[in-house]
C-alpha cells in the first residue's frame, strides 16, 4: 500500500519482445528471429516489415543473450586502477575517453568504464568480464614496468590494446622440441608482442622540454613526475637523466620526484623543492593540475614566474591557458590518441595482426611561464 502523502511509484515500462513484434507484423516468432538476425528463410518484404515494426516498438537485442549465443556483446571495457580523487581534476582521461567514445559510438558500441583500487582488482574484473562475455575487448591504460595484465589478457584470449606503453614478453627459451636457449631463440631476438599497443614517444617529448629550458640558461631543473611504477613515468625519468648527461648537467640539480598526480601532492613537492638550499630555477610537472598548483605555491611565496622560477606542464589544457602567467606546455591531440586506440582495438577485433602504433609527437608551446633565470 502507498503511505498517505506518497505518490504511487510508476511501474517500469515493459520491454518489447520478439512475440510482440510477431503479433503486430502478423508472422511467426521464428520469422522475426530470421529477419532480425539477417538469416535466410524469409522474404525481402517480410524482413522489411519485421524490421519496421521492431523500430516502431523500440525493440533492441538483449546484449547478454547475444553474448551467450556467441555473438558480440557490443561493448568495450576500460578499467582505471588509480586513486579516485585524482580523476575529477585531471583532463587527460576525459579527453582520451572522448576520443575513444567518438570511434565506438560510430559503430554503436558501448564503453564500459570502471575504477578499481589496484591491479589485482583490475585483473579480477577482466576475468569476470571474460567469463560473463560482458565485453568484446578492452583498452588497457597506465601500463606498468612490471605488468601482469598483458599476460592475463593474452591467456584469456580477450582482445586488447595497451594505451601508452609496451606489451611484450621476453622470447620463450624453453619452447617444446628444442634442446636449449640457442636452439629456440636467435641471439638478440626482440621480445614477442602479447597485445597491440599505441604509444607516444615520452623520451623525445622530454628532450624537447630540456632543449627549451637549457637553451634559456637553466641548469637546476626538477621533474615532478606522476605515479612511480607506471611505464611512462619511468620513461620520462630515464629520459631526463639521459638528456642531463648529454648536456653535462649535475644529477643533484636535475632529477625527478614522484607523486600521485594530484594538486595536493604537486603543491607539497613544490614547497619542498623551493625550501632547498639550492632550489630549482625550472620545474617540469607531469600534468596540468600539478603545474597550476605549483604556480600557486610560487605566487603565494612571492616568487616571480618566470623571473625566479620557470614552469612547464606536460599536458596542455584550458587551465594552462587561463592561468596568469599562461603556462608553457606540451600540446598533443589527446582525443586523437583515444581515437587511435579505439580504432586499433576494432582492428584487432576484426582479426587484424598485433601491431605497435605510434601516436603524434607533442610539440612544446612556449608561453609566459618560462624565461631565462633571473629575468624580470
Amino acid at each position: 500500500m502507498t503511505a498517505p502523502g506518497e505518490a504511487a511509484r510508476p511501474k517500469p515500462a515493459r520491454r518489447p519482445t520478439i512475440k510482440d513484434i510477431a503479433r503486430r507484423a502478423g508472422v511467426s516468432e521464428s520469422a522475426v528471429s530470421f529477419a532480425l538476425n539477417d538469416r535466410p528463410g524469409v522474404s525481402r518484404d517480410t524482413r522489411a516489415r519485421v524490421r519496421r515494426v521492431a523500430e516502431e516498438l523500440g525493440w533492441q537485442a538483449n546484449s547478454a543473450a547475444r553474448a551467450l549465443s556467441g555473438e558480440r556483446a557490443g561493448a568495450m571495457g576500460l578499467v582505471l586502477a588509480r586513486p579516485a580523487q585524482t580523476l575529477g581534476v585531471e583532463s587527460f582521461f576525459l579527453q582520451l575517453v572522448s576520443g575513444i567514445q567518438e570511434v565506438l559510438s560510430a559503430r554503436k558500441i558501448a564503453l564500459l568504464f570502471q575504477v578499481v583500487e589496484d591491479l589485482d582488482a583490475e585483473c579480477a574484473l577482466y576475468r569476470r568480464w571474460w567469463g560473463e562475455r560482458r565485453v568484446d575487448g578492452v583498452l588497457v591504460v597506465d601500463p606498468r614496468t612490471e605488468d601482469p595484465r598483458p599476460e592475463l589478457l593474452s591467456s584469456l584470449g580477450l582482445p586488447a590494446v595497451v594505451v601508452g606503453g609496451p606489451a611484450t614478453r621476453e622470447p620463450d627459451v624453453s619452447a617444446p622440441g628444442t634442446s636449449g636457449p640457442a636452439a629456440s631463440v636467435p641471439a638478440g631476438a626482440p621480445p614477442r608482442p602479447l597485445l597491440s599497443t599505441v604509444w607516444a614517444d615520452d623520451s623525445k617529448a622530454m628532450a624537447r622540454v630540456l632543449d627549451h629550458l637549457y637553451g634559456l640558461g637553466h641548469r637546476r631543473i626538477v621533474h615532478i613526475a606522476g605515479l612511480p611504477g607506471l611505464a611512462h613515468t619511468e620513461r620520462r625519468i630515464r629520459s631526463l637523466r639521459t638528456e642531463a648527461d648529454l648536456r653535462g648537467l649535475d644529477h643533484r640539480h636535475v632529477h625527478s620526484v614522484t607523486t600521485d598526480y594530484s594538486d595536493a601532492e604537486g603543491a607539497e613537492a613544490t614547497r619542498r623543492l623551493l625550501d632547498a638550499a639550492q632550489p630549482p630555477t625550472a620545474i617540469i610537472y607531469d600534468n596540468d593540475v600539478m603545474a597550476v598548483a605549483g604556480a600557486s605555491v610560487a605566487a603565494g611565496r612571492g616568487i616571480a614566474v618566470p623571473g625566479a622560477l620557470s614552469i612547464v606542464a606536460w599536458d596542455d589544457s584550458a587551465l594552462c591557458r587561463v592561468t596568469h602567467p599562461r603556462l608553457t606546455a606540451l600540446v598533443r591531440d589527446t582525443p586523437g590518441f583515444g581515437r587511435l586506440a579505439a580504432q586499433e582495438l576494432l582492428a584487432v577485433l576484426d582479426g587484424g595482426p598485433l601491431r605497435t602504433v605510434q601516436g603524434e609527437l607533442p610539440h612544446l608551446e612556449a608561453r609566459e611561464s618560462t624565461g631565462a633565470p633571473g629575468t624580470p
